[in-house]
């Protein structure tokens, strides 16, 4: 979350309607991510060396 909000502070476009004030960026990182569209993903690095790739959507459900 700390990473979406600096980003929305250093003003990335917001990715759900704004019809509430919110107070700060972490508010709004929070709402993206309980609305499930944060396009944010975990890479995690194997044992095997490979990669797997986690959307953030997935560890929401």
């Amino acid at each position: 979350m700390g990473a979406r909000a600096l980003q929305i502070s250093m003003g990335a476009p917001i990715l759900i309607e704004t019809e509430e004030t919110y107070s700060n960026p972490i508010d709004i990182a929070l709402t993206e991510l309980e609305s499930g569209i944060l396009p944010i993903t975990i890479r995690r690095t194997l044992p095997d060396g490979t990669f797997q790739d986690i959307p953030m959507k997935w560890l929401l459900k």
